[in-house]
């Protein structure tokens, strides 16, 4: 007998266009301008919330369409489980980053800002696959100075969509930019991606680093040495 689904679940609405990035097979199809995108609208016809009996129901025709059976002991509550961690995975869809930096410190301080080593886990939106690692966030200071652990809260909430490395990289460093007014801001992400480690070309080891550059630390060539520096010098 089929269980009962879950209602659905409230999350906060608010969320940033990216550009849609061209990846290669091994990380997913390449899409077409076309493509339906992710933007402050989607999923809002059912009131901003997650519909979790939907997904129940979807899971459940996953396992069968590979040949098992949804109602055998150990499956039998997977799909409300499922239903649950996507809720969980992809929070970030209706949680707006901006939020956490709308409380700054006005100080006088025009030298780098850093906060290395930034943890983070996502979901790659080609085969819904987390990849996970590790953020550096850089500024340069025009007046404003965020609170450090606002910057790594930004990353948590961007972190939470289905999406691609490049794209959170640009946002971030879109984010802080633009609500902090920085001089200049980089944002180096590393990360592992499972869609390469555990299916396809099946590379573990692998890391895949995007970074992104504005203001002084796009322009002025010893302004970016500098940060990378910082980021890395003592590791290398």
């Amino acid at each position: 007998m089929m269980r009962p689904m879950a209602d659905t679940v409230p999350l906060e609405q608010g969320s940033l266009d990216g550009e849609q990035s061209v990846l290669d097979d091994e990380r997913g199809e390449s899409h077409s301008s076309d493509s339906p995108r992710i933007s402050d609208s989607a999923g809002l016809a059912n009131g901003g919330k997650v519909d979790l009996g939907r997904i129940e129901r979807a899971v459940r025709e996953i396992l069968v369409a590979v040949g098992e059976d949804p109602e055998r002991e150990g499956l039998v509550d997977t799909p409300a489980r499922v239903a649950r961690l996507y809720a969980e995975l992809f929070s970030g869809l209706r949680e707006d980053p901006r939020q956490h930096l709308k409380k700054f410190f006005t100080e006088k301080y025009d030298e780098v800002v850093l906060v290395r080593d930034i943890s983070f886990n996502s979901t790659c939106e080609h085969h819904l696959l987390p990849f996970m690692g590790r953020a550096h966030i850089g500024y340069l200071p025009d007046g404003k100075v965020a609170g450090l652990s606002k910057l790594a809260r930004v990353v948590e909430v961007v972190s939470r969509r289905p999406q691609v490395q490049e794209r959170m990289t640009e946002q971030i460093a879109n984010l802080l930019e633009q609500e902090l007014n920085a001089k200049g801001v980089a944002v180096v992400v590393e990360a592992t991606h499972t869609c390469m480690t555990i299916r396809g070309v099946r590379k573990p080891g692998s890391l895949c680093v995007t970074s992104a550059m504005k203001g002084l630390f796009r322009s002025n060539l010893s302004t970016r040495s500098e940060i990378m520096q910082l980021i890395y010098g003592e590791r290398r």
